[in-house]
Order: structure tokens, then C-alpha cells, then sequence
């Protein structure tokens, strides 16, 4: 009998969840070991009173087409939904809020004399936006950050009333660590034939048509934590083995031959039982997993799909070239979400949410953004209805400028935050439902010198056998970024294993439980 390789993934977030189901949909024995208690990282659900929402990421970009193939592929499509076309609003600087522009690309006015970009930086930030028609034109790829690309072109203005809530909002980054080529390929080009900032934002979007921030995304009827629980679903009907609440301790790999395999004292996990070298001739790579539960897990292969920090605990020790590299420690992102009884939410006041201009209470609110998600979203006013004039707000916080609050604290705060960015009158008691979720948010693939970094981790990681990465830290942060990198790795894993069993003179890998299977994820 031919015995199926072993995977180990270590993450059970959505990188590590599509890479797991990947390897298990060609017959690869599969074990997901995840530190937490829940699955899905930075898409997992939260409680809020008597209803469960999302704790993280609520929707996915649909640019590529890769997190809709993926939904598609395991029964999801007619629970994709788009969100309200209404779109968002934007609080100034000076506490003001105005509907936010259609804008063409990431706040950037195609036209600053637009009188709804009048409405955002006044009559001033227009004139000196319009300048941008007159000063010269820039060399190609001269400008590589977009803040010094927006204020040299269109001044202060745009940048802080406009750009900067808008890429922050999209990226939890300011736009100046942001790469314009990375983020905008060929805005610089159009730039120069055109003459001018506005007119290449223009010339870039014309087929499309403006479109407010955020626009290009889409949600899942339940909420995107849904896809977290299918996905494990289908691993473990696939036979994959997921175990949460087990922090792995430490990687070690040795060569070893079928006479002197370790001898597996522990029954902690079904997947070590009755594990066997692979027949052939020399010498075979074994991962040996050190579990924080004093137990051992033996793999051929082993997918690290852990947050950034973590994987360098787990990596640094075999993978001698990442000296040369530094862990990054990203910022987090505290998330208020409110369950409100305020009829007076009923007309959408503020859209289906509002991005938040300046710092930590520049505007009159400590907030950076507030999502009105029961506006945003069709299928939860529906589950709310139950409740006449009840409402979902989540507002996003800066940890650092909010200090330590309890959730009480937190809890008031963001329901002042609220009546103040929605324009409406709070009391107290219209608070029906509360919960504080934290997280570390990740660097986008556009962020300058993140690309570069990626593909010099990747090559050293990929200089020893037997070892993959995959992650947001890597791809970009996003569900559009992660899910085509996980099925990257994925798939350098299957065709490694793949070579493995030809060299060894096996035929082919055994299957599992036969299923049916059209994706085309499933084949070489």
C-alpha cells in the first residue's frame, strides 16, 4: 500500500485553511494546527448581543476573481452579495461630514473642481488642486510614494481631507507607505501624456466609470466568518485532521530512512498514528512538530500559515538566511461593534458608514472609521427586523491613542463616537449589544519595499526541503491578496510531492474518500 505523504499547515486562518484543502483534494494526509481556540485569524465571528457578526474583515476586493472562485467552488455562490450602492460618507478634519466624492481612484479627484469635492476641501484645497492642470509634468516612475505624488500635484488638501481617510480605510496604512506603482500601475505613466494628476486618474478609470471608495467589494450573506467554518468543514470531511487551541513550540527536520523512523509516543493526535517512511531508496526529510501540550507531530512537508511574528519564531530557527531579515510588528486595530435601538437610524444618515479625516480626536472623535453594517448590508437589516429601529455600527480604534479601556469605557466611547459621526442622538440605553475584538492588522502588497521583502523570504524559505509560507504578511492584507497566495503554496507543495512519488517509482498518490470535484484548484 502506498502510504500518502503528510502535511502539517500551522495557521488556521484563510491562507491556511485554502492551502490545507488544497493538498487535501489530491489525496495528501492534512493536519491544521492552530494556537487560538477559533479559526479564521483576522475572519472570525464575534457575538453581539443575540446575534453573531463579523470580527474582522466583512467583506473581500473582488478584483482578480479569486475569493468568488473559492466561494463558488464550495457551495457559496448564491450567498455573494454586493453592498449597499449608496456608498460612504467622510468627516473632515473640522468635524463636517460630507458625502464622500466619486472619486476615480483611491480619493484621488479626476476633477477637483467637482462641486462634491468642493464640499470636502473647500474653495481653497480646490484652487490649489486645479494647479495640478498647469504645473509640469512629471517623468515616468519619478514619484514613488503617493502622498508626495498627491501633495506635490494637488497640495495638503486632498491628501488629508481625502486620500489619506480613503487609503487608510482601504489599506490601514497612510498613503505615505504606500508604492504609487504598486497600488495604481500606470498612473504615473498616464500622468505623463496627459499632463496632469486628475486627467490620468481619468484616463485610468474611464472604461469603468468613478466609483466611490470601497465600492469594488463584496460580502457574504451571514457574514464573511461563514467561509472560515465551510472551509473547515470540507477539510475534515476530506478526512484533514484540524486542531485548535495548540501552539506549536518549534520546527526541527532530520534525514531519516524507513529502518530508524521515531518511535511516536503520544495519542494526542489520530494523525501520527501508524505513520511510515516513504519507500525508495536514501534517505527521507521528517519534520518534527514540538506542541506547547508536551507532544510530538511528524510531517513530510510542513506550510507555516501563521501571522508575521509568530512565523518568524517558528522559521528563524531553520531557515538560517531570515537572520538577514526583521520581524515586523504591524499596528493593531481595536473594533467596537454596537448593537443600537435607534429608530433614528432608520434613513441611513451617514450612508453605509463613514471614513474619519486627521488623527486620533482631530475631528471631535477618537474613531478612525465607522461602518453602519446593518446599512452596508441587505441580509442583516433582515436579521435585525425582528427588532424595529435596531441597528449593527462597528467603529475601528487606534489602540495606542485609546489607551486602556475597559469594555465599559470602550462601550461608551464608541456609542458618543457614534451619535457624533452619525449625527443623531445615542442615549445610553439604545445600547442593546456590545463586544471589543483585537487584532494585528497586515501591510498591503503595495506598502513600499513589501514586495521585494516577500520574494527574498520566500527564496529563503524555499531553500529547505520539505517547508512553505503563506499569509497576509507575505501577499498583502486582503482576502483578494491571501487566497491566491495560499493556493500558491500550496500547489509548490503538491508538485514537489508529486516529483517525490515519480522519483520514487510510485505510480501515483492514493486518494481519499472519492468526491465529486470540478474545482480547478483540484488539478496538476
Amino acid at each position: 500500500m502506498i502510504e500518502p505523504r503528510h502535511v502539517v499547515v500551522v495557521g488556521g486562518g484563510v491562507a491556511g485553511l485554502v492551502s490545507a484543502l488544497d493538498c487535501l483534494r489530491v489525496g495528501i494526509r492534512v493536519t491544521v494546527i492552530e494556537a487560538a481556540e477559533l479559526l479564521g485569524g483576522s475572519v472570525s465571528p464575534v457575538t453581539v448581543g443575540d446575534i453573531v457578526l463579523d470580527g474582522g474583515a466583512e467583506s473581500y476586493a473582488t478584483r482578480g476573481g479569486h475569493v468568488r472562485e473559492l466561494l463558488v467552488e464550495l457551495g457559496l455562490e448564491e450567498q455573494i452579495v454586493a453592498p449597499n450602492p449608496a456608498g460612504a460618507w467622510l468627516r473632515r478634519t473640522d468635524g463636517a461630514s460630507v458625502p464622500l466624492p466619486k472619486t476615480a481612484l483611491l480619493g484621488i479627484p479626476a476633477n477637483p473642481l467637482a462641486e462634491d469635492v468642493r464640499r470636502v476641501i473647500g474653495s481653497k484645497g480646490v484652487m490649489r488642486a486645479y494647479l495640478d492642470r498647469v504645473r509640469p509634468v512629471l517623468t515616468i516612475g519619478r514619484e514613488k510614494n503617493l502622498a508626495e505624488l498627491v501633495r506635490k500635484r494637488m497640495g495638503d488638501a486632498v491628501l488629508t481631507e481625502l486620500v489619506t481617510p480613503v487609503v487608510r480605510g482601504v489599506y490601514s496604512v497612510g498613503p505615505e507607505e504606500i508604492d504609487v506603482d504598486r497600488v495604481a500601475p500606470g498612473l504615473n505613466q498616464a500622468l505623463t501624456r496627459t499632463g496632469s494628476l486628475g486627467a490620468a486618474v481619468a484616463e485610468l478609470t474611464d472604461s469603468a466609470g468613478p466609483a466611490r471608495a470601497g465600492a469594488k467589494v463584496e460580502g457574504i450573506i451571514g457574514g464573511m466568518h461563514t467561509l472560515v467554518s465551510v472551509l473547515a468543514a470540507e477539510i475534515i470531511r476530506r478526512g484533514g485532521v484540524i486542531q485548535t487551541g495548540t501552539p506549536v513550540a518549534g520546527l526541527h527536520a532530520g534525514a531519516v530512512s524507513a529502518e530508524d523512523l521515531p518511535i511516536i509516543d503520544s495519542e494526542d493526535f489520530v494523525a501520527t498514528e501508524g505513520y511510515s517512511i516513504p519507500e525508495g531508496p536514501g534517505e527521507h526529510t521528517l519534520w518534527t512538530l514540538r506542541l506547547e501540550n508536551h507532544s510530538v507531530l511528524y510531517a513530510d512537508r510542513v506550510i507555516v500559515a501563521t501571522a508575521e511574528l509568530p512565523a518568524f519564531d517558528l522559521l528563524g530557527p531553520v531557515v538560517s538566511a531570515l537572520a538577514e531579515e526583521t520581524a515586523q510588528v504591524s499596528p493593531e486595530v481595536v473594533l467596537a461593534s454596537l448593537l443600537l435601538d435607534a429608530p433614528n437610524l432608520d434613513g441611513h444618515p451617514r450612508g453605509s458608514g463613514v471614513l474619519i479625516a486627521g488623527h486620533a480626536g482631530q475631528s471631535g472623535v477618537q474613531a478612525k472609521a465607522l461602518t453602519h453594517s446593518s446599512a452596508k448590508w441587505a441580509w442583516l437589516a433582515e436579521a435585525l427586523a425582528e427588532h424595529p429601529g435596531r441597528h449593527a455600527v462597528r467603529l475601528s480604534y487606534d489602540p495606542v491613542a485609546l489607551g486602556e479601556r475597559d469594555d465599559a469605557e470602550l462601550a461608551e466611547i464608541a456609542r458618543t463616537d457614534a451619535a457624533a459621526i452619525l449625527g443623531v442622538d445615542l442615549p445610553a440605553e439604545s445600547v442593546a449589544g456590545f463586544a471589543r475584538t483585537r487584532w494585528r492588522s497586515t501591510p498591503p502588497g503595495s506598502a513600499q519595499g513589501a514586495r521585494e521583502r516577500a520574494e527574498r523570504i520566500r527564496a529563503a524559505v524555499a531553500a529547505v526541503p520539505g517547508l512553505d509560507v503563506t499569509g497576509a504578511w507575505l501577499s498583502g492584507t486582503g482576502l483578494a491578496s491571501v487566497v491566491p497566495d495560499a493556493h500558491a503554496a500550496a500547489k509548490r507543495v503538491r508538485h514537489l510531492i508529486a516529483a517525490e512519488y515519480l522519483e520514487n517509482g510510485e505510480l501515483a498518490a492514493p486518494t481519499q474518500t472519492p468526491t465529486s470535484d470540478n474545482s480547478p484548484n483540484s488539478k496538476e
